[in-house]
Protein backbone atom coordinates (compact mmCIF):
# COMPACT_ATOMS: atom_id res chain seq x y z
CA UNK A 1 0.00 0.00 0.00
CA UNK A 2 3.15 2.50 0.70
CA UNK A 3 5.36 1.25 -2.22
CA UNK A 4 7.10 3.99 -4.30
CA UNK A 5 5.36 5.60 -7.15
CA UNK A 6 7.57 6.17 -9.68
CA UNK A 7 7.99 10.12 -10.59
CA UNK A 8 9.95 12.46 -13.00
CA UNK A 9 10.85 14.68 -10.36
CA UNK A 10 13.06 14.35 -7.45
CA UNK A 11 11.01 13.60 -4.40
CA UNK A 12 11.41 16.27 -1.32
CA UNK A 13 10.06 13.27 1.50
CA UNK A 14 10.96 9.93 1.74
CA UNK A 15 9.36 8.21 -1.03
CA UNK A 16 10.78 4.41 0.26
CA UNK A 17 8.25 2.42 2.19
CA UNK A 18 9.70 2.44 5.46
CA UNK A 19 10.46 6.41 5.63
CA UNK A 20 7.59 7.01 4.48
CA UNK A 21 5.50 4.68 6.77
CA UNK A 22 7.89 6.88 9.75
CA UNK A 23 6.68 10.09 8.32
CA UNK A 24 2.75 9.08 8.32
CA UNK A 25 2.94 7.43 11.57
CA UNK A 26 4.74 10.75 13.21
CA UNK A 27 2.36 13.05 11.11
CA UNK A 28 -1.13 10.69 12.23
CA UNK A 29 0.34 11.03 15.93
CA UNK A 30 1.10 14.66 16.16
CA UNK A 31 -2.73 15.30 14.57
CA UNK A 32 -3.96 12.76 16.94
CA UNK A 33 -2.01 14.32 19.89
CA UNK A 34 -3.09 18.29 19.53
CA UNK A 35 -6.69 16.65 19.29
CA UNK A 36 -6.58 15.36 22.59
CA UNK A 37 -4.96 18.15 24.37
CA UNK A 38 -6.49 19.81 27.02
CA UNK A 39 -9.41 16.26 26.28
CA UNK A 40 -11.32 16.89 29.93
CA UNK A 41 -12.29 20.57 29.46
CA UNK A 42 -15.90 20.94 28.70
CA UNK A 43 -17.27 20.75 25.00
CA UNK A 44 -18.04 24.43 25.08
CA UNK A 45 -14.66 25.57 22.47
CA UNK A 46 -16.58 24.60 19.26
CA UNK A 47 -20.63 25.01 18.46
CA UNK A 48 -21.40 24.44 22.10
CA UNK A 49 -25.26 23.80 21.49
CA UNK A 50 -24.24 20.79 19.06
CA UNK A 51 -21.94 19.32 21.38
CA UNK A 52 -24.16 19.49 24.44
CA UNK A 53 -27.20 18.03 22.12
CA UNK A 54 -25.47 15.07 21.49
CA UNK A 55 -23.87 15.12 24.79
CA UNK A 56 -27.48 15.10 26.75
CA UNK A 57 -28.62 12.29 24.26
CA UNK A 58 -25.74 10.00 25.10
CA UNK A 59 -26.15 10.71 29.14
CA UNK A 60 -29.86 8.85 28.57
CA UNK A 61 -28.83 6.43 26.76
CA UNK A 62 -26.01 5.40 29.58
CA UNK A 63 -28.11 6.86 32.68
CA UNK A 64 -30.70 4.19 30.70
CA UNK A 65 -29.09 1.36 31.79
CA UNK A 66 -27.32 2.66 34.53
CA UNK A 67 -28.98 0.04 37.28
CA UNK A 68 -27.67 2.52 40.49
CA UNK A 69 -28.43 5.42 38.97
CA UNK A 70 -31.09 7.87 41.30
CA UNK A 71 -34.59 7.76 39.82
CA UNK A 72 -34.74 11.57 39.93
CA UNK A 73 -31.61 11.66 37.67
CA UNK A 74 -32.43 8.33 35.32
CA UNK A 75 -36.18 9.71 34.77
CA UNK A 76 -34.50 13.00 33.82
CA UNK A 77 -31.98 12.03 31.73
CA UNK A 78 -34.13 9.32 29.88
CA UNK A 79 -36.37 12.35 29.24
CA UNK A 80 -34.18 15.02 27.83
CA UNK A 81 -32.93 12.46 25.22
CA UNK A 82 -36.42 10.69 24.35
CA UNK A 83 -37.17 14.57 24.05
CA UNK A 84 -34.75 15.95 21.63
CA UNK A 85 -35.63 15.13 18.30
CA UNK A 86 -33.55 12.69 16.34
CA UNK A 87 -32.28 13.54 12.87
CA UNK A 88 -29.44 11.46 12.16
CA UNK A 89 -29.03 7.89 13.48
CA UNK A 90 -27.32 7.96 17.02
CA UNK A 91 -24.14 6.81 16.21
CA UNK A 92 -21.80 8.91 17.99
CA UNK A 93 -24.06 9.11 21.17
CA UNK A 94 -24.44 5.42 21.13
CA UNK A 95 -20.72 4.39 20.78
CA UNK A 96 -20.15 6.91 23.68
CA UNK A 97 -22.62 5.92 25.51
CA UNK A 98 -21.58 2.33 25.36
CA UNK A 99 -17.79 3.98 26.48
CA UNK A 100 -19.34 5.64 29.44
CA UNK A 101 -20.23 1.76 30.93
CA UNK A 102 -16.10 1.57 31.21
CA UNK A 103 -15.31 5.32 32.18
CA UNK A 104 -18.40 6.63 33.69
CA UNK A 105 -19.74 9.73 32.12
CA UNK A 106 -16.92 11.34 31.04
CA UNK A 107 -18.03 13.22 27.92
CA UNK A 108 -14.43 13.56 26.90
CA UNK A 109 -14.81 10.31 25.71
CA UNK A 110 -16.69 11.66 22.43
CA UNK A 111 -13.42 13.91 21.79
CA UNK A 112 -11.50 10.79 21.81
CA UNK A 113 -13.58 9.04 19.13
CA UNK A 114 -14.06 12.22 16.92
CA UNK A 115 -9.96 12.57 16.54
CA UNK A 116 -9.42 9.45 15.87
CA UNK A 117 -12.51 9.49 13.12
CA UNK A 118 -10.89 12.42 11.68
CA UNK A 119 -6.66 10.97 11.97
CA UNK A 120 -7.95 7.96 9.96
CA UNK A 121 -9.80 9.97 7.10
CA UNK A 122 -6.08 11.59 6.81
CA UNK A 123 -4.70 8.34 6.06
CA UNK A 124 -7.17 7.65 3.37
CA UNK A 125 -6.73 11.25 2.08
CA UNK A 126 -2.88 10.87 1.67
CA UNK A 127 -3.13 7.49 -0.09
CA UNK A 128 -5.99 9.31 -2.58
CA UNK A 129 -3.63 12.32 -2.80
CA UNK A 130 -0.87 10.31 -3.66
CA UNK A 131 -2.82 8.44 -6.80
CA UNK A 132 -4.01 11.98 -8.05
CA UNK A 133 -0.70 13.57 -7.56
CA UNK A 134 2.96 11.80 -5.90
CA UNK A 135 3.94 11.48 -2.80
CA UNK A 136 5.35 15.12 -2.17
CA UNK A 137 1.57 16.44 -2.90
CA UNK A 138 0.11 13.70 -0.47
CA UNK A 139 1.83 14.64 2.35
CA UNK A 140 1.14 18.42 1.77
CA UNK A 141 -2.26 17.35 1.39
CA UNK A 142 -2.24 15.44 4.68
CA UNK A 143 -0.53 18.81 6.75
CA UNK A 144 -3.25 20.64 5.42
CA UNK A 145 -6.03 18.11 6.54
CA UNK A 146 -4.57 17.65 10.01
CA UNK A 147 -3.42 20.95 11.33
CA UNK A 148 -5.65 23.18 9.73
CA UNK A 149 -6.27 25.37 12.69
CA UNK A 150 -10.10 25.33 12.20
CA UNK A 151 -9.75 21.37 11.47
CA UNK A 152 -8.35 20.75 14.50
CA UNK A 153 -11.22 22.36 16.86
CA UNK A 154 -14.37 21.32 14.23
CA UNK A 155 -12.74 17.31 14.33
CA UNK A 156 -12.86 16.85 18.19
CA UNK A 157 -15.90 18.23 18.38
CA UNK A 158 -19.48 15.67 19.68
CA UNK A 159 -21.25 15.54 16.10
CA UNK A 160 -21.64 13.24 13.69
CA UNK A 161 -19.54 15.45 11.14
CA UNK A 162 -16.03 14.15 11.79
CA UNK A 163 -16.78 10.43 11.17
CA UNK A 164 -19.36 12.00 8.33
CA UNK A 165 -16.13 14.05 6.64
CA UNK A 166 -13.79 10.92 7.74
CA UNK A 167 -15.97 8.70 6.07
CA UNK A 168 -16.31 10.12 2.69
CA UNK A 169 -12.66 10.44 2.27
CA UNK A 170 -12.56 6.89 2.52
CA UNK A 171 -15.29 6.71 -0.03
CA UNK A 172 -13.96 8.73 -2.43
CA UNK A 173 -10.30 6.54 -1.37
CA UNK A 174 -12.53 3.34 -2.34
CA UNK A 175 -14.31 4.89 -5.14
CA UNK A 176 -11.27 5.54 -7.36
CA UNK A 177 -9.90 1.74 -6.43
CA UNK A 178 -13.11 0.52 -7.74
CA UNK A 179 -12.91 2.51 -10.96
CA UNK A 180 -9.88 1.16 -11.65
CA UNK A 181 -10.28 -2.61 -10.46
CA UNK A 182 -14.05 -3.33 -11.49
CA UNK A 183 -14.45 -5.90 -9.12
CA UNK A 184 -17.44 -7.17 -7.22
CA UNK A 185 -15.45 -6.74 -4.11
CA UNK A 186 -14.48 -3.19 -4.40
CA UNK A 187 -17.93 -2.14 -5.64
CA UNK A 188 -19.16 -3.90 -2.42
CA UNK A 189 -16.52 -1.93 -0.16
CA UNK A 190 -16.67 1.05 -2.23
CA UNK A 191 -20.58 1.18 -1.77
CA UNK A 192 -20.88 0.33 2.16
CA UNK A 193 -18.24 3.37 2.71
CA UNK A 194 -20.54 5.75 0.43
CA UNK A 195 -23.80 4.24 2.07
CA UNK A 196 -21.81 4.55 5.89
CA UNK A 197 -21.38 8.11 4.99
CA UNK A 198 -24.20 9.07 4.10
CA UNK A 199 -26.24 7.17 7.12
CA UNK A 200 -23.93 9.05 9.36
CA UNK A 201 -25.30 12.86 8.23
CA UNK A 202 -27.66 12.84 5.09
CA UNK A 203 -25.69 16.05 3.92
CA UNK A 204 -22.98 13.44 2.78
CA UNK A 205 -24.81 12.05 -0.12
CA UNK A 206 -24.09 14.96 -2.13
CA UNK A 207 -20.23 14.40 -1.80
CA UNK A 208 -21.16 10.64 -2.13
CA UNK A 209 -22.84 11.36 -5.45
CA UNK A 210 -20.90 14.18 -6.56
CA UNK A 211 -17.22 12.06 -6.22
CA UNK A 212 -18.86 9.23 -7.71
CA UNK A 213 -19.77 10.95 -10.92
CA UNK A 214 -16.20 12.62 -11.35
CA UNK A 215 -14.19 9.45 -11.19
CA UNK A 216 -16.70 7.94 -13.64
CA UNK A 217 -17.41 10.35 -15.89
CA UNK A 218 -13.83 11.17 -15.80
CA UNK A 219 -12.96 7.86 -17.36
CA UNK A 220 -16.45 6.86 -19.16
CA UNK A 221 -19.22 8.15 -21.04
CA UNK A 222 -22.54 7.92 -19.45
CA UNK A 223 -23.93 5.34 -21.90
CA UNK A 224 -21.07 3.24 -20.60
CA UNK A 225 -22.19 4.22 -17.05
CA UNK A 226 -25.72 3.11 -17.11
CA UNK A 227 -25.05 0.15 -19.28
CA UNK A 228 -22.26 -1.44 -16.29
CA UNK A 229 -23.65 -3.49 -13.76
CA UNK A 230 -21.20 -2.69 -11.46
CA UNK A 231 -22.38 1.05 -11.46
CA UNK A 232 -25.80 -0.10 -10.27
CA UNK A 233 -24.61 -2.37 -7.93
CA UNK A 234 -22.12 0.57 -5.95
CA UNK A 235 -25.61 2.88 -5.98
CA UNK A 236 -27.38 0.52 -4.50
CA UNK A 237 -25.32 -0.55 -1.74
CA UNK A 238 -24.57 2.94 -1.09
CA UNK A 239 -27.91 4.07 -1.12
CA UNK A 240 -29.22 0.97 1.23
CA UNK A 241 -28.06 2.05 4.40
CA UNK A 242 -29.67 5.55 4.62
CA UNK A 243 -32.29 4.73 2.60
CA UNK A 244 -33.66 2.36 5.28
CA UNK A 245 -33.50 4.56 7.67
CA UNK A 246 -35.19 7.31 5.93
CA UNK A 247 -38.04 4.94 5.13
CA UNK A 248 -38.46 4.20 8.74
CA UNK A 249 -38.19 7.57 10.25
CA UNK A 250 -40.39 9.32 7.96
CA UNK A 251 -43.04 6.26 7.34
CA UNK A 252 -42.72 3.96 10.14
CA UNK A 253 -41.60 5.97 13.39
CA UNK A 254 -42.42 9.38 11.87
CA UNK A 255 -39.70 11.73 13.42
CA UNK A 256 -37.91 12.57 10.24
CA UNK A 257 -41.06 14.50 8.99
CA UNK A 258 -39.90 17.50 9.06
CA UNK A 259 -36.01 17.06 8.36
CA UNK A 260 -36.24 18.30 4.81
CA UNK A 261 -38.32 21.73 5.75
CA UNK A 262 -36.29 24.90 6.14
CA UNK A 263 -33.46 23.39 4.48
CA UNK A 264 -33.59 25.91 1.88
CA UNK A 265 -34.69 29.58 1.74
CA UNK A 266 -35.79 30.39 -1.96
CA UNK A 267 -35.62 34.10 -0.73
CA UNK A 268 -32.11 33.65 -0.28
CA UNK A 269 -31.05 32.28 -3.63
CA UNK A 270 -31.15 35.58 -4.99
CA UNK A 271 -29.92 37.42 -1.92
CA UNK A 272 -26.09 38.82 -2.29
CA UNK A 273 -25.10 39.66 1.37
CA UNK A 274 -26.24 35.80 1.97
CA UNK A 275 -23.24 34.91 -0.88
CA UNK A 276 -21.06 37.28 1.21
CA UNK A 277 -22.17 35.70 4.79
CA UNK A 278 -21.09 31.92 2.68
CA UNK A 279 -17.92 33.61 1.85
CA UNK A 280 -17.33 34.74 5.49
CA UNK A 281 -17.86 31.43 6.84
CA UNK A 282 -15.39 29.87 3.98
CA UNK A 283 -12.89 32.04 5.26
CA UNK A 284 -13.83 31.29 8.86
CA UNK A 285 -13.19 27.49 7.77
CA UNK A 286 -10.30 27.35 5.70
CA UNK A 287 -9.24 30.94 5.14
CA UNK A 288 -10.00 33.03 1.74
CA UNK A 289 -6.63 32.97 0.18
CA UNK A 290 -6.32 29.23 0.83
CA UNK A 291 -9.72 28.73 -1.02
CA UNK A 292 -8.89 30.43 -3.80
CA UNK A 293 -5.34 28.84 -3.84
CA UNK A 294 -7.15 25.40 -3.69
CA UNK A 295 -8.88 26.53 -6.88
CA UNK A 296 -6.36 27.71 -8.57
CA UNK A 297 -4.43 24.46 -8.02
CA UNK A 298 -7.04 22.86 -9.91
CA UNK A 299 -4.68 24.13 -13.21
CA UNK A 300 -1.61 22.69 -11.38
CA UNK A 301 -3.31 18.72 -11.98
CA UNK A 302 -1.59 17.32 -14.89
CA UNK A 303 -3.85 14.12 -15.19
CA UNK A 304 -7.19 14.70 -16.85
CA UNK A 305 -9.34 11.89 -14.78
CA UNK A 306 -7.66 13.79 -11.32
CA UNK A 307 -8.59 17.13 -12.20
CA UNK A 308 -12.26 16.31 -13.34
CA UNK A 309 -12.44 14.51 -10.29
CA UNK A 310 -11.56 17.40 -8.38
CA UNK A 311 -13.88 19.85 -10.19
CA UNK A 312 -16.53 17.42 -9.87
CA UNK A 313 -16.25 17.94 -6.04
CA UNK A 314 -15.99 21.85 -6.01
CA UNK A 315 -19.18 21.55 -8.39
CA UNK A 316 -20.97 19.48 -5.27
CA UNK A 317 -19.88 21.72 -2.73
CA UNK A 318 -21.55 24.64 -4.75
CA UNK A 319 -24.57 23.12 -4.81
CA UNK A 320 -24.47 21.83 -1.58
CA UNK A 321 -24.47 25.57 -0.45
CA UNK A 322 -26.68 26.65 -2.68
CA UNK A 323 -29.45 23.71 -1.24
CA UNK A 324 -28.23 24.38 2.32
CA UNK A 325 -28.18 28.48 1.59
CA UNK A 326 -29.14 29.78 5.23
CA UNK A 327 -27.12 27.01 7.04
CA UNK A 328 -23.84 27.33 4.97
CA UNK A 329 -24.07 30.84 5.34
CA UNK A 330 -25.14 30.55 8.85
CA UNK A 331 -23.04 27.19 10.16
CA UNK A 332 -19.57 27.19 9.83
CA UNK A 333 -19.10 23.33 10.46
CA UNK A 334 -21.35 22.90 6.93
CA UNK A 335 -18.68 23.78 5.18
CA UNK A 336 -16.39 20.72 6.90
CA UNK A 337 -16.06 18.63 3.94
CA UNK A 338 -14.36 21.87 2.28
CA UNK A 339 -11.39 21.20 3.88
CA UNK A 340 -10.74 17.84 2.40
CA UNK A 341 -11.93 19.15 -0.81
CA UNK A 342 -9.52 22.06 -0.79
CA UNK A 343 -6.39 19.72 0.94
CA UNK A 344 -6.86 17.69 -2.50
CA UNK A 345 -7.14 20.54 -4.38
CA UNK A 346 -3.92 21.70 -3.15
CA UNK A 347 -1.95 18.81 -3.52
CA UNK A 348 -0.67 19.40 -7.08
CA UNK A 349 0.83 23.17 -6.61
CA UNK A 350 2.35 21.69 -3.55
CA UNK A 351 3.69 18.76 -5.28
CA UNK A 352 5.47 21.33 -7.81
CA UNK A 353 6.61 23.57 -5.40
CA UNK A 354 8.18 20.97 -2.99
CA UNK A 355 9.98 18.60 -6.08
CA UNK A 356 11.74 22.03 -6.94
CA UNK A 357 12.89 22.59 -3.61
CA UNK A 358 14.19 18.93 -3.39
CA UNK A 359 16.42 20.11 -6.47
CA UNK A 360 17.51 22.86 -5.30
CA UNK A 361 18.53 21.34 -2.19
CA UNK A 362 20.07 18.47 -3.57
CA UNK A 363 23.52 19.49 -3.59
CA UNK A 364 25.23 20.37 -1.13
CA UNK A 365 23.12 17.68 1.98
CA UNK A 366 23.34 20.50 4.01
CA UNK A 367 20.84 22.70 1.91
CA UNK A 368 18.33 20.22 2.52
CA UNK A 369 19.02 19.38 6.04
CA UNK A 370 18.00 23.04 6.83
CA UNK A 371 15.48 23.06 4.39
CA UNK A 372 13.93 20.00 6.49
CA UNK A 373 14.62 21.80 9.81
CA UNK A 374 12.93 25.00 8.99
CA UNK A 375 9.75 22.86 7.73
CA UNK A 376 9.68 20.98 10.96
CA UNK A 377 10.46 24.32 13.04
CA UNK A 378 7.34 25.88 11.53
CA UNK A 379 5.20 22.64 12.36
CA UNK A 380 6.60 22.78 15.87
CA UNK A 381 5.56 26.83 15.94
CA UNK A 382 2.24 25.96 14.95
CA UNK A 383 1.44 23.11 17.10
CA UNK A 384 2.46 25.32 19.96
CA UNK A 385 0.50 28.20 19.24
CA UNK A 386 -2.48 25.70 18.45
CA UNK A 387 -1.52 24.18 22.22
CA UNK A 388 -1.88 27.85 23.19
CA UNK A 389 -5.13 28.56 22.16
CA UNK A 390 -7.12 25.62 23.56
CA UNK A 391 -5.07 26.26 27.41
CA UNK A 392 -6.33 29.96 27.08
CA UNK A 393 -9.56 29.40 28.01
CA UNK A 394 -10.53 27.10 30.88
CA UNK A 395 -14.44 25.83 30.20
CA UNK A 396 -14.77 23.91 33.38
CA UNK A 397 -15.89 26.10 35.79
CA UNK A 398 -19.13 26.77 33.95
CA UNK A 399 -20.36 23.25 35.19
CA UNK A 400 -20.20 24.72 38.88
CA UNK A 401 -21.79 28.04 37.44
CA UNK A 402 -24.82 26.28 35.65
CA UNK A 403 -25.27 23.69 38.38
CA UNK A 404 -25.81 27.59 40.98
CA UNK A 405 -28.09 29.06 38.64
CA UNK A 406 -30.35 25.73 38.87
CA UNK A 407 -29.95 25.80 42.47
CA UNK A 408 -30.98 29.45 42.81
CA UNK A 409 -34.27 28.58 40.22
CA UNK A 410 -34.88 26.03 42.51
CA UNK A 411 -38.11 23.97 41.44
CA UNK A 412 -40.26 27.07 40.26
CA UNK A 413 -41.56 26.98 36.62
CA UNK A 414 -38.55 29.24 34.05
CA UNK A 415 -38.50 30.72 30.81
CA UNK A 416 -34.89 31.53 29.71
CA UNK A 417 -33.19 33.34 27.29
CA UNK A 418 -29.57 31.57 27.62
CA UNK A 419 -26.65 30.55 25.64
CA UNK A 420 -27.12 26.90 23.23
CA UNK A 421 -30.84 26.60 23.78
CA UNK A 422 -31.11 25.82 27.21
CA UNK A 423 -28.78 22.90 27.00
CA UNK A 424 -26.01 24.01 29.36
CA UNK A 425 -29.13 24.24 31.97
CA UNK A 426 -30.01 20.96 31.47
CA UNK A 427 -26.60 19.20 31.36
CA UNK A 428 -25.02 20.59 34.26
CA UNK A 429 -28.39 22.40 35.92
CA UNK A 430 -29.97 18.53 35.57
CA UNK A 431 -33.34 20.83 34.55
CA UNK A 432 -34.95 22.20 31.48
CA UNK A 433 -36.66 25.62 30.83
CA UNK A 434 -39.04 26.99 28.43
CA UNK A 435 -37.03 28.62 25.94
CA UNK A 436 -37.13 32.03 24.64
CA UNK A 437 -35.77 32.27 20.82
CA UNK A 438 -32.50 34.08 20.30
CA UNK A 439 -32.24 36.91 17.67
CA UNK A 440 -31.10 35.11 15.32
CA UNK A 441 -34.00 32.44 15.98
CA UNK A 442 -37.04 35.14 15.29
CA UNK A 443 -35.01 36.30 12.01
CA UNK A 444 -35.11 32.73 10.87
CA UNK A 445 -38.92 32.11 11.69
CA UNK A 446 -39.86 35.02 11.55
CA UNK A 447 -38.16 37.03 8.57
CA UNK A 448 -37.19 34.17 6.47
CA UNK A 449 -39.80 31.17 7.17
CA UNK A 450 -43.19 34.21 7.63
CA UNK A 451 -43.46 32.73 11.29
CA UNK A 452 -44.99 34.03 14.23
CA UNK A 453 -44.13 37.56 14.59
CA UNK A 454 -46.42 39.05 17.66
CA UNK A 455 -44.33 39.53 20.38
CA UNK A 456 -46.94 40.19 22.84
CA UNK A 457 -48.76 36.93 21.49
CA UNK A 458 -45.40 35.00 22.13
CA UNK A 459 -44.20 36.30 25.53
CA UNK A 460 -47.88 35.77 26.96
CA UNK A 461 -47.83 31.90 25.75
CA UNK A 462 -44.00 31.53 26.53
CA UNK A 463 -44.77 32.87 29.94
CA UNK A 464 -47.47 31.27 30.92
CA UNK A 465 -47.38 29.50 34.57
CA UNK A 466 -44.21 30.66 34.58
CA UNK A 467 -42.50 31.65 37.99
CA UNK A 468 -38.91 33.08 36.72
CA UNK A 469 -37.64 34.34 33.56
CA UNK A 470 -34.42 33.48 33.04
CA UNK A 471 -31.78 35.82 30.94
CA UNK A 472 -27.85 34.68 30.95
CA UNK A 473 -27.44 35.32 27.30
CA UNK A 474 -26.84 39.34 28.04
CA UNK A 475 -25.72 40.45 24.63
CA UNK A 476 -28.90 38.64 22.72
CA UNK A 477 -30.89 40.32 25.45
CA UNK A 478 -29.53 43.59 23.94
CA UNK A 479 -30.66 42.75 20.15
CA UNK A 480 -34.10 42.29 21.40
CA UNK A 481 -35.23 45.78 22.59
CA UNK A 482 -39.30 44.85 23.03
CA UNK A 483 -37.71 41.85 25.54
CA UNK A 484 -35.64 43.91 27.38
CA UNK A 485 -37.97 46.74 28.14
CA UNK A 486 -40.92 44.32 28.92
CA UNK A 487 -38.74 42.83 31.65
CA UNK A 488 -37.21 45.86 33.40
CA UNK A 489 -40.36 47.93 32.63
CA UNK A 490 -42.83 45.17 34.16
CA UNK A 491 -41.42 42.86 36.64
CA UNK A 492 -38.85 43.05 39.68
CA UNK A 493 -35.45 41.77 39.53
CA UNK A 494 -35.44 38.53 41.49
CA UNK A 495 -31.75 37.79 41.75
CA UNK A 496 -28.81 39.70 39.77
CA UNK A 497 -25.15 37.55 39.50
CA UNK A 498 -22.21 37.59 36.97
CA UNK A 499 -23.75 37.29 33.91
CA UNK A 500 -27.11 36.19 35.15
CA UNK A 501 -30.41 38.04 35.65
CA UNK A 502 -33.59 36.76 37.05
CA UNK A 503 -37.10 38.49 36.97
CA UNK A 504 -40.26 37.57 39.37
CA UNK A 505 -42.77 36.78 36.79
CA UNK A 506 -44.89 36.85 39.76
CA UNK A 507 -44.09 40.76 41.08
CA UNK A 508 -45.14 42.80 38.55
CA UNK A 509 -43.99 46.46 39.15
CA UNK A 510 -47.13 48.66 39.84
CA UNK A 511 -46.01 51.44 37.21
CA UNK A 512 -44.72 49.10 34.94
CA UNK A 513 -48.17 46.83 34.41
CA UNK A 514 -49.09 45.87 30.99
Amino acid sequence: MMTSLPSRRPSFFPASKWGLGLLLILLLGLGLAIRLYDLTDLPLDFHATRQLFSAIKARGMYYETLDNAPPRERTFAVQQWKKKSAIEPEIMERLTALTYRLTGEKVWVARVYASFFWVVGGLFLFLLARELTFTDGAVAALLFYLFLPYAVFASRSFQPDPLMTALVVAYWWAVHRWVARLTWRWTFLAGLLGGLAILVKFVAVFFVIGGTLGVVLSRWNLRQMVSNPKVWGLALVGALPGVTYLYYGVFVAGFLGQYFSGRFVSSLLFDPLNYWRWFRQIEMVTGGLTFVSGLLGLFFVEKKPARAFLLGLWVTYGLYGLYFNYHIASHDYYSLPLIPIVALSLAAPAEWTLSRLAEVTLKPRILQGVAVFLLTLGLGVHLWNLRGEMKAVDYRPQAEYWAEISRLLGGENTVALTQDYGTRLIYWGWRSAAYWPNSGDLYYHADLRNGERDFERRFKALTKNKRFFLVTDLEDLERQPMLKERLFESYSLYLQGDGYLIFDLRSPLVSGQP
